[in-house]
């Protein structure tokens, strides 16, 4: 064996402080280069041999491609032989956005969202019951074999719960060939000008067909056409009405509750992922925490007047829209802006706070005439809620988070994901549930799922369940068993985020590479 394949051999190192230096560094060792603060550690791995490493590597490139990298500068080094290619690892913290977690940077929670999508069981969110879903040729199957000799409506949904008089929804429908509608549990013919009460949430269904169920080689050519026309009405989901019952059974392709017709899309990577529409929590867009209104911050010292800059956000009283809109509401109730706050009457706290409008009028002292006064203010509390979601300036958003606190969602709960995406289970457990154990309970759980799975969950499932395992165990090994998954990258040391970063290259299954890291034992706790 040669000495370029046992050694890494660098000659005449003269980089920053480092005075001509011969030394020998052995390969395929754990090397530690240690001395005093200043005494060229870093000047000879960083500057001298990855510097080296990483020039030669970008040679190996064409000369169009290195016109977008830019040219490397040869660091002053007479000769440096045996080297690999070379990995730096720096000391630094990772990414400083609230989106990046342990396990985005470590790609475990890529591998976790594969696994849900593929192998996760559905359950409803309203009642708990596993979801299903069904083929046409299923569906057809199931009506005929449970609807035996009933008559039924063939309802496609396509309204539920919401509000509104929905008159072009009856237009269209009317114009689509259909001649009955079901609202709100009740059969109706359609007629010209139909509409529904504006102010209350209704539930719309399309009748596409009525018929009687038998066993019959052209019913069942019908049903078919039937079931195809009330899945492209409906969304890919129909209801199935038995004459003389109220309550319809749901059938869906995509995955549905049997009760109550509920249904999910079907589940893929981005569905269980915080930073993709698809899987967000629509409250707090993926973050696990939203900005609430802090009223004391708004008004820190309600002894003081709201002229005497009792309102925290306006200040003194000065002459502007703000102030004469105050004025208005004071007149209104009764009060003067030189009172301490914590006279005023609540009514006109509430408009102050949450905005109104509203016209009055009042006696004019001087004039002996009456005089109108309209209010029409939004709020400082709605003002400080409009400029921090829609400005595009850091420093009004700034300022309008002075004014607030900073809470766990309340709809997602901090899991960060919509409510579907919570309701697939895997061991009993949600992705967020996973992603909020520590590492070492990871591993124990994935140790145990294999065991728990069955029949092509388990297939699939098992190539998956290995990669995670192997990425976990890498975490183990480099001593950092009590993060999580869900831990967020900006509250990471400078010695974690390095190890986390050293366990995705071993990850990578590199065979030969030279890594270089920079105080790798900084920041972590003593055993």
């Amino acid at each position: 064996m040669t000495d370029f394949e046992e050694f890494i051999e660098v000659k005449g190192a003269r980089v920053h402080n480092l005075k001509d230096i011969d030394v020998r560094i052995p390969r395929e060792k754990l090397v530690v280069i240690t001395g005093l603060s200043g005494s060229g550690k870093s000047s000879l791995a960083f500057d001298t041999i990855y510097a080296e490493g990483q020039r030669r590597y970008i040679e190996t490139f064409s000369a169009y491609a290195r016109q977008f990298l830019g040219g490397l500068e040869r660091p002053d080094v007479d000769k440096i032989d045996g080297l690999s290619p070379v990995i730096a690892i720096e000391q630094k913290t990772t990414s400083k956005s609230p989106r990046s977690t342990v396990g985005t940077i470590t790609e475990i929670y890529d591998f976790l969202r594969l696994l849900y999508a593929r192998a996760a069981d559905a359950y409803s969110f309203n009642t708990g019951e596993k979801m299903v879903s069904y083929s046409d040729e299923q569906i057809r199957e199931l009506i005929l074999s449970s609807f035996a000799g009933q008559r039924i409506n063939i309802l496609a949904p396509v309204v539920k719960s919401r509000k509104g008089h929905y008159r072009e929804l009856f237009e269209q429908i009317a114009k689509q060939g259909f001649i009955k509608v079901r609202v709100d549990g009740e059969l109706l013919d359609l007629q010209k000008g139909m509409k529904v009460d504006r102010y209350k949430t209704h539930d719309i269904e399309i009748v596409v067909d009525r018929l009687a169920v038998s066993a019959d080689a052209d019913l069942e050519k019908r049903l078919a056409e039937s079931i195809n026309t009330a899945m492209y009405s409906g969304n890919d989901t129909l209801m199935v009405l038995a004459e003389g019952e109220t309550e319809p059974r749901y059938f869906s392709r995509d995955l549905m509750c049997p009760t109550t017709g509920i249904s999910y899309p079907s589940p893929e990577p981005n569905t269980f992922s915080f930073n993709s529409p698809k899987g967000m929590c629509d409250e707090c867009n993926g973050l696990g925490h939203t900005y609430e209104i802090n009223e004391k911050k708004i008004f820190p010292n309600r002894k003081l007047s709201i002229s005497g800059g009792g309102i925290a956000p306006l200040g003194e009283y000065k002459k502007s829209w703000a102030f004469k809109q105050l004025e208005t509401i004071a007149r209104r109730f009764n009060f003067e802006l030189t009172d301490p706050i914590e006279n005023i009457p609540e009514e006109a706290m509430e408009i102050i706070l949450r905005g109104g409008e509203e016209r009055f009028t009042l006696d004019s002292k001087s004039l002996g005439v009456k005089r109108e006064y309209s209010i029409d203010y939004e709020g400082i509390a709605n003002f400080i809620r409009s400029q921090f979601s829609s400005s595009d300036s850091t420093s009004i958003k700034r300022w309008a988070k002075e004014y607030m606190d900073k809470i766990q969602c309340p709809e997602c709960k901090g899991s960060r994901l919509k409510k579907a995406s919570l309701n697939f289970k895997i061991g009993n457990k949600n992705i967020a549930e996973l992603a909020a154990l520590d590492i070492a309970e990871l591993a124990t759980f994935f140790k145990g799922l294999e065991n728990t799975l069955e029949g092509n969950q388990k297939i699939i499932a098992e190539e998956i369940i290995k990669e995670i395992s192997s990425r976990v165990q890498f975490l183990l090994d480099v001593g950092l068993d009590y993060l999580s998954l869900n831990r967020s990258s900006k509250s990471l040391s400078g010695g974690e985020a390095q190890r986390i970063r050293l366990a995705t290259q071993i990850g990578s299954q590199l065979v030969g590479v030279l890594y270089i890291l920079d105080e790798p034992s900084i920041g972590l706790h003593q055993r």
